[in-house]
This record gives structure tokens, C-alpha cells and sequence, in this order.
């Protein structure tokens, strides 16, 4: 495809990976033109990133996905700890937490990477889209206007094609960043080698995740998958100078070795990885209209489960604001937050894997179970960010705000509403919403602040203003939302993040009136 004067699409995303699928459902629900190559032939087949994290679940409740995503996985088992052919007793990875009314999901839910890129690609297939496969991106050039990007087909052929906007999704290793010529920062965490594997496996149960730490030439774990027959393999090595064998002989030789499970018991190798840990982060996550998101902008340890979940939360942040741009005039200015807010976030985040890792490494088994709520991503905040606005005085310093409410910037919280459902019934969905809570009031006229469709109800447009009088009181419980956010007005981002809190109608349209132009 030859580029012209026009633009071929909107967006254009390069790699199929649980950040580009997300990304691209979420424009897709928007009504934005993307289209997503992959330079494979199909989606990736390993169970590599299993754990979804609370926040992530969340996302994915937003997506459209989320009753696949717990039919189709389940919770983490038990760790078994063994030495030589002895069990050694059980215990807890996790510290486990209950849903509660302001968070619906408790704890991490394990899910095989492969199996999340599925349900992601069947929910774009619903939306009308799809993966380009065999798609390669090869070279990227850039203007004010947009983006020629050159690709690889399927046919051996070369392309290119004209996008408004490029987001790299395509790996640590791909193409994006590197034409860019943006830097990443980092280093190898680990010296030693890790084997990862997918396997059909006997003579072991599956109702724990069983761990020899002590095994002669280092530690091997397996864990039984949700959802599936398969377990993971994941095995430390000792020796720096090793090049692991993920082949099936190469396998059974060292379940053999290491545990005392037989090595025939080794029936089928689904997939296999070898690789060194590392921590490294782009420098840049945006260069003009080109966009680096999940592993092109971030490489983690596998230790708290943080890759996949951090770089499907990048999507989330970037979809809306692409599509407030490219559909509802807001200024590309708006762009500029994606950087400003996800990369601090991917620093934050990076570092506690990287802490999580070396606890592992080192056998340090106290601080590397102490994870807590650590790596849910619920307390993950945008306060003092660029598109975040705390007006209400008593959330001011010295105001009377308790610690535990909600402040500008914060993950939005959930709650049950007097009248039947719950705030995340409200915000589901790619619009802005806008809430009144307490003695607060609604500005008058929406409509004239927001456009056609502003109020809440079928129809309303993406990107727009779903606005709701909530009129919960105190007696209603502890769990309410007036309990939860007290007085105010409050504009909930299309990524569950309050914008703006406010005690004044006026200050509503201000606000909005960068993201809808």
C-alpha cells in the first residue's frame, strides 16, 4: 500500500502482544481506524506472563473480557517446597485478599499469556478488527502530519503505510524502538540463565506449585496452569556459563536430574524460553507521532508478575487520549501525558520487580513473599500529573479529608449504589463520567459542555460525558459511594482515574474542554 496525501488509518499498531490487542480493542470500541501487524505467524503460544493482576482485571472488566478471563483461569495454588524426593511442607506466595465493595477483584488471577491474547483477539474480532500476521514493521519515517511506516507482508513484499499516529507494541527486541534511535537504560538483573517451558506432565500433583530450591544445579519450580492439562516449567541455573536446553530431551534430562519426578513423565514440550533477567527502560516513550508501549518501553524480571499487566495498562492510558484526539478535537497536546504519567509508573514498577527478583535470588524468602498489595496496581496514582486537578479545599494541605478517601489522581474507586448496581457500572464503558455525590450539583445544561448525548443512556457518544446524581447519603453504609467520596463533583477519566474533584460546577467544563476541544 503506497502512502498518499491522505492518511491510510488512524493508528497503526506493531506488535500483537497483550499491549497491542488491548490497545487495539480499546480503539476499536472508540470507532477509531487502527490496524495491528504482527510480525509472526500467529499469536504467541507460551504461558510466559500467567498472572493478571487485581488493576489489570479491572481493565479487562472495561475491555469486555472479563468473564472469559475468569472462566478461564483460576487462583494461584500453594507453594510446595521439596528437598530431593521429601516434601517439605506448603506454603503462600501470596498474601490473599477478599473483593471488597471498592475493589471487585482481590487478588491476582492466573492466566496463561497465550490464553489472555486469545480472548483479547476474539473481543477485537467482535469489535471488527483483526491481526495482520506474517506483518513485519521495518522502518519508520515521520512529518507533522503523520506517519509512513514501512512493513514486511506476508508475501515477502515490501509496504508502507500512512498513519496519523504509530505505537510500537513489538518487544524489547523490535523494530520500533530501535529506528527511533531512543536508548534503553538497564541492566542484566541476574548473570544466570532461566529455562521456562510449557509441558504436558505425569507423576506429580496439580494442586500446588511445586518448588525444589535447593536442586543440584539451581532451583526448579513447576507450576500446574489454570484452565489447562499443562504445567510451567521454570528452572534457575548455577552455573553463569550454561546455555539451557529447551528441547524435549534437553528437558526430561533435567526433570530427571532435579527432581524426583522420572524423566518419561516429561510427555510433550508445548513451548520453550531461555533467557537472562533483566531491568531496562526506554528512555523516551514517545518520539513526535510514534508511541513505545509494554515491552518496548519496559523489560521486567518475571519476579511479582509485572510485564504484562504494566504494558496493558500503557494501552489503557493511551487509547482514550488517541481517541479524544483523532475523533473529539482534543489538542495533541494531550498526547504529551502519556509519557508524563506511564513512565514514572514503569520506573516505580520496574524497581519492585527488580526488588522481588534479588529477594529470590538471594533466598531471601521473607521479603520475597512479603508482596502484599504491592503488585496489584491499585495504589498506582497519577497525583500531581498534568491532566489531574484537586480542588476541593478540604483535600487541600491542612484540609479535613481523610487519608483513605479518593483524591484527584487516584484509581476511582468502586461502590454499590442505594438504587441497585455499582459505580463500575457507570464508568464501563470509553466515556468520560461525571459525578455528583452529596450536596454537590450538577452543572446545568450538559449539553452545552459536553455535546449531543452527554447524559448517561444508550447511544451516548465515546469519549463523551456520562453524568449521574448519586444520591447516596451516609446512612446508606460504609460501603457507599457518598461514604467513599464524600461531597463533591467528580470526573472519572475512560481509564477509572479521577480527573477532577471538585465542589464547583464551573470548574467542570474547564476541565473537560481540553479533552473534547
Amino acid at each position: 500500500m503506497a502512502p498518499n496525501s491522505a492518511h491510510d488509518v488512524g493508528v497503526l499498531i506493531a506488535g500483537a502482544g497483550p499491549t497491542g490487542l488491548a490497545l487495539a480493542v480499546d480503539l476499536a470500541r472508540r470507532g477509531i481506524s487502527a490496524r495491528l501487524v504482527e510480525q509472526s505467524d500467529r499469536l504467541f503460544p507460551g504461558s510466559r506472563g500467567k498472572g493478571l493482576q487485581p488493576r489489570t482485571l479491572e481493565v479487562l472488566d472495561d475491555l469486555g473480557v472479563i468473564d472469559a478471563v475468569l472462566a478461564s483461569g483460576g487462583p494461584y495454588p500453594l507453594m510446595m517446597g521439596w528437598q530431593d524426593d521429601r516434601r517439605l511442607g506448603e506454603w503462600d506466595l501470596l498474601e490473599r485478599f477478599a473483593p471488597t465493595p471498592q475493589a471487585p477483584y482481590g487478588e491476582v488471577w492466573m492466566l496463561t499469556q497465550w490464553r489472555t491474547q486469545e480472548i483479547l483477539h476474539e473481543r477485537l474480532r467482535e469489535l471488527g478488527g483483526g491481526v495482520e500476521f506474517g506483518t513485519a514493521l521495518t522502518g519508520i519515517t515521520q512529518d507533522a502530519d503523520g506517519v509512513d511506516a514501512a512493513l514486511s507482508l506476508p508475501d515477502g513484499t515490501a509496504g508502507t503505510v500512512r498513519a496519523r499516529f504509530l505505537v510500537a507494541a513489538d518487544g524489547g527486541r523490535g523494530t520500533g524502538r530501535r529506528a527511533l534511535g531512543v536508548g534503553m537504560t538497564g541492566e542484566t538483573i541476574d548473570p544466570h540463565p532461566i529455562l521456562i517451558a510449557d509441558l504436558l506432565l505425569g507423576g506429580i500433583d496439580r494442586d500446588h506449585w511445586h518448588v525444589w530450591p535447593k536442586a543440584e544445579g539451581g532451583t526448579v519450580m513447576l507450576c500446574p496452569l489454570a484452565g489447562t492439562d499443562h504445567f510451567q516449567l521454570l528452572a534457575q541455573y548455577t552455573d553463569t556459563g550454561s546455555e539451557p536446553d529447551g528441547t524435549v530431551e534437553g528437558i526430561r534430562e533435567l526433570i530427571g536430574a532435579r527432581t524426583p519426578i522420572g524423566a518419561e513423565q516429561v510427555h510433550e514440550v508445548l513451548w520453550s524460553s531461555a533467557f537472562h533477567p533483566s531491568a531496562a527502560m526506554a528512555d523516551r516513550f514517545r518520539v513526535g507521532r510514534v508511541f513505545l508501549a509494554g515491552d518496548a518501553a519496559h523489560i521486567h524480571s518475571p519476579a511479582g508478575g509485572q510485564g504484562l499487566n504494566t504494558g496493558v495498562q500503557d494501552a489503557y492510558n493511551l487509547g482514550w487520549k488517541l481517541g479524544q484526539v483523532l475523533r473529539h478535537g482534543a489538542g495533541p497536546e494531550l498526547l504529551d501525558s502519556y509519557e508524563e504519567e506511564r513512565l514514572p509508573i514503569a520506573a516505580d514498577v520496574l524497581g519492585l520487580s527488580t526488588r522481588l527478583h534479588g529477594a529470590t535470588r538471594d533466598g531471601d524468602d521473607t521479603a520475597a513473599r512479603q508482596r502484599g498489595t504491592d503488585t496489584h496496581g491499585l495504589e498506582l496514582n497519577y497525583r500531581g500529573g498534568p491532566l489531574t486537578r484537586e480542588l476541593r479545599p478540604a483535600a487541600l494541605p491542612g484540609g479535613t479529608l481523610p487519608d483513605t478517601a479518593p483524591r484527584a489522581g487516584d484509581r476511582a474507586q468502586d461502590a454499590p449504589l442505594a438504587g441497585g448496581g455499582r459505580l463500575f457500572d457507570l464508568f464501563r464503558g470509553p466515556h468520560f463520567t461525571l459525578l455528583a455525590l452529596g450536596t454537590a450539583q450538577l452543572p446545568p445544561d450538559p449539553g452545552a459542555w459536553a455535546g449531543p448525548g452527554a447524559w448517561a443512556g444508550p447511544g451516548a457518544d465515546p469519549g463523551l460525558v456520562h453524568a449521574h446524581r448519586i444520591d447516596d447519603a451516609p446512612e446508606h453504609g460504609a460501603n457507599s459511594a457518598y461514604a467513599v467520596y464524600g461531597d463533591g463533583l467528580f470526573v472519572v477519566r475512560p481509564d477509572g482515574y479521577l480527573g477532577l474533584a471538585t465542589e464547583d460546577p464551573a470548574d467542570v467544563a474547564g476541565y473537560l474542554a481540553r479533552f473534547t476541544g
